[in-house]
């Protein structure tokens, strides 16, 4: 069965909803439930130029994964690489992107969010997930990403990566990180300095 193409986008299609629906819904109702607050922060008018970009590209990216999905589903011949081996390697790192993304937002405690309110001030997490990279949950994201692309590499799909890239590297470095540094200071810039951005030892500093 895992050699069709249908069936493999139907599986990344699931997938991929699945991760939306656990990185967002779920936990914005058990942030909810414990805070009374979801921490949705992403449309609240806080990003302005780029940032807003940033934002917008991300959303872009998710949107465009679950229509090159569908349209995978729907005409399975659609993708560049046949079926095969890549499939079951990219349904593997789909996974531990997922559970690496549940990981990550679990180690934020009562201080996730989606997006940043400049007017809030949110404990700085440096622990868990946070103490080997500074973005682990967006890292986590990105190899989610990658392995549903390895599944059905088509356009709209590899195009949603680059998107996501871009999307986030906007946000984190002109948005997320600008507000960090302004709200503690010293501490920030010492736990960048010891911490890659995305990657263990990569983009230490601001």
């Amino acid at each position: 069965m895992f050699s069709e193409p249908r069936w493999i986008a139907v599986i990344a299609l699931a997938l991929f909803v699945v991760g939306l629906l656990v990185a967002f819904v779920w936990r914005g109702w058990l942030q909810a439930r414990r805070t009374g607050d979801w921490g949705i922060r992403i449309g609240s008018g806080n990003a302005r130029g780029a940032g807003r970009l940033g934002e917008v590209l991300f959303a872009a990216s998710l949107l465009l994964a679950v229509v090159g999905l569908v349209i995978a589903v729907a005409i399975p011949t659609w993708r560049l690489l046949e079926p095969g081996a890549l499939s079951w390697v990219g349904l593997a790192i789909a996974v531990l992107g997922l559970i690496a993304v549940v990981a990550s937002q679990f180690s934020m405690g009562a201080s996730w969010r989606v997006g940043v309110d400049p007017a809030e001030e949110t404990e700085l997490v440096t622990g868990g997930a946070f103490a080997i990279v500074r973005n682990p949950i967006f890292t986590a994201m990105g190899v989610a990403l990658a392995g549903v692309a390895m599944m059905v590499p088509n356009l709209a799909i590899l195009l949603s990566l680059v998107l996501f890239v871009v999307g986030v590297q906007l946000q984190v470095r002109l948005v997320e990180e600008p507000y960090l540094l302004a709200t503690h200071g010293e501490a920030y810039r010492e736990y960048a300095r010891r911490t890659g951005r995305f990657l263990p030892g990569l983009g230490r500093g601001i």
